[in-house]
């Protein structure tokens, strides 16, 4: 099943997903009125879009109707499509892993599926043929080290960890050193959840950027922020605290499957300018898969 399915398939699950809404409003379409804009723009902005986004995308496609005298439902929701996949043209999506070893720094508060994230995406890479090592630099949250263990099994990763309590910045300073001496592709990097108000936490994040610097400072290095796609709003707050203390190079959205409502895929492109790079729709490790804004727009206005 492919990318367009996938997303089809998991909002379809959610009455309030933006697909839906989308779907709703464009059958029942009967005129490009004032009416028509200010329901799509509340729309928009309850499928996660949120305000600012919400109403410049809809102040575009009032322009875009007007300046090529836009009439039926089609034409609009073409022009909307193409409004939208421009608000998610931020950047490369592709995961930047060139070097031997590259690197993958997981963040991001408890909860949001980053222990089961580097598992699927351990699993991914190693289905492409390549070595991977695991750094299990959560040593705060109890059974962290041993969760990774189980995915390091099933993916055929190797694995650095040490007992619950130790110094993450150590640990993750052993793996980067395992990783050159046994010739890894690709070192994964689990990190404490950490609340983005947390300043200690924070500084060890800081810690563990210098150490991957100093230890492999030629390597390609993706800092993947993963977010609970059903927080809405509050994962873009989180995201907003996470890029004033790392250099995130893209975001993994988890659980789109679920409850979420889709939107805020573009308010994290609009607002942050960092793109989405991977997009989890299901519990199965082939459910984590590269995401692709143009098909996403395709999938939401299909």
């Amino acid at each position: 099943m492919g990318f367009l399915s996938k997303i089809k398939e998991g909002l379809s699950k959610t009455s309030k997903s933006i697909t839906t809404q989308l779907s709703g409003m464009f059958s029942a379409f009967t005129g490009a009125n004032d009416e028509f804009f200010e329901e799509l723009e509340e729309t928009l902005i309850l499928s996660d879009l949120g305000a600012e986004t919400a109403s410049n995308a809809v102040e575009n496609l009032r322009e875009t109707v007007r300046q090529n005298g836009l009439k039926n439902a089609d034409e609009i929701k073409n022009a909307l499509r193409d409004i939208l996949a421009e608000i998610l043209d931020v950047g490369d999506g592709a995961l930047k892993l060139g070097t031997k070893p590259s690197v993958i720094l997981v963040i991001g508060v408890n909860g949001v599926g980053k222990t089961t994230t580097i598992g699927k995406l351990a699993m991914k890479l190693g289905a492409e043929g390549k070595k991977v090592l695991l750094c299990a630099g959560d040593t705060f949250r109890a059974a962290a080290g041993e969760q990774l263990s189980v995915w390091a099994s099933r993916a055929g990763a190797d694995i650095v960890r040490r007992d619950e309590g130790a110094d993450p910045a150590s640990v993750i300073f052993d793996g980067l050193n395992a990783a050159k001496s046994r010739g890894v592709d690709v070192v994964i990097c689990d990190t404490a959840g950490r609340l983005h108000n947390k300043s200690n936490l924070m500084n060890e994040l800081n810690k563990i950027n210098r150490i991957i610097s100093k230890e492999l400072p030629e390597a390609d290095k993706e800092v993947l922020l993963v977010l609970d796609a059903t927080t809405g709003q509050n994962g873009l707050v989180q995201a907003r605290q996470f890029k004033e203390s790392a250099e995130i190079t893209g975001v993994v959205l988890t659980k789109l499957d679920g409850t979420a409502k889709g939107g805020i895929v573009f308010a994290i492109a609009d607002k942050l300018r960092i793109p989405v790079k991977l997009v989890g729709v299901g519990e199965k490790a082939e459910d984590l898969i590269e995401f692709n804004g143009q098909e996403f727009t395709e999938a939401i206005l299909e």
